[in-house]
């Protein structure tokens, strides 16, 4: 097996995130549920939403590009694999993640439907509500991967949120296939519960056919995943199927499970929650780039918990501090 020349490459929505401060009232007339995700199933949709926002920031997103984004940040060598549509947004995305130092190769997608966009109305309490239309992002095909890339990865990351359509979700078993051939690590993030609600027979296959090797939840997924609401049971039901599993609390910090041990991490204190945008994305940023590292769990629980509380102190799922000199000072 050679040396990955690859920290991480990623598969995931190629979204381009808008984010705009809100208020309680706004949400309101608009009938949003706030702290939600809500789909939009048409441009025209997206587009009338869109000019209703205030000012704004724009950057590409999606669940898998933010962790990616992070792990760059910190120093990391790291691709992303993800499908947009030859429009301005599409620009926008492909820009802006390679400004941050990702290899992105995928070809745009011609025609219809237009690049993908979120959404984010920010409200004072930190809460973000979003809209997302998916759009091209739900049509990455098998051949669309860059099967060198994923073979000279040291760990493949997959976003469950893009285990819905049939066509990526094809080409993310082809990148399995990839990196297990190349003797690479596979780590999935179940992304939400709603998908586990859809997928959740497809992630327990994948786990008991030792496919993954590290899987992301947070306390709500993994009590889902495992169809039983005592979080204890579940996570050791869970963490006896793969080979590291990693479960966020929020304010009660993380646990990692591996090898029959299970260690825990404290949330980092910060003054106020500003925006959870990104918060669990960036958690897994900071633990993958320190296994990437070949760190320990206890200190790669750390870089994630470090990352999370950077990312919710501002509005955006980028940090705006060094984070590789922030992790060496908390480290130390």
């Amino acid at each position: 097996m050679s040396q990955p020349t690859y920290d991480v490459v990623a598969i995931g929505n190629a979204i381009v995130d808008v984010l705009s401060q809100s208020d309680d009232a706004f949400l309101a007339e608009a009938a949003m549920t706030k702290g939600s995700m809500q789909l939009m199933f048409s441009p025209e949709e997206a587009d009338a939403l869109y000019a209703k926002m205030g000012p704004g920031i724009e950057a590409s997103g999606g669940s898998a590009a933010n962790t990616v984004a992070g792990i760059a940040a910190m120093g990391g060598k790291c691709g992303f694999i993800g499908q947009v549509a030859k429009d301005e947004l599409g620009d926008i995305f492909a820009h802006d993640i390679r400004a941050v130092g990702i290899d992105f190769t995928t070809a745009a997608r011609d025609g219809e439907p237009t690049t993908a966009r979120c959404l984010i109305f920010v409200t004072p309490d930190g809460q973000r509500t979003m809209n997302t239309f998916l759009g091209a992002s739900q049509f990455l095909p098998e051949a669309a991967l860059d099967r060198e890339l994923i073979a000279n990865a040291a760990i493949l990351y997959l976003e469950g949120y893009l285990w819905d359509p049939e066509e990526p979700r094809q080409a993310m078993r082809a990148a399995i296939e990839v990196a297990r051939k190349a003797g690479r690590k596979v780590a999935f993030t179940l992304s939400d519960v709603f998908c586990i609600s859809r997928h959740g027979g497809d992630f327990r296959k994948l786990m008991a056919d030792g496919l993954i090797d590290i899987m992301f939840a947070n306390e709500a997924e993994i009590t889902a995943l495992m169809d039983n609401q005592d979080f204890d049971a579940a996570v050791a039901e869970a963490a006896a199927q793969v080979p590291m599993l990693v479960v966020t609390r929020s304010e009660k910090g993380a646990i990692a499970v591996s090898g029959g041990q299970t260690v825990s991490v404290a949330a980092e204190p910060i003054e106020r929650v500003v925006d959870t945008t990104g918060a669990g994305d960036l958690f897994a940023a900071g633990f993958l780039r320190g296994q990437a590292q070949g760190k320990s769990i206890a200190d790669s629980l750390k870089m994630g918990a470090v990352c999370a509380a950077e990312i919710i102190s501002h509005y955006g799922a980028r940090a705006q501090v060094d984070l590789k000199a922030l992790i060496a000072s908390k480290l130390g």
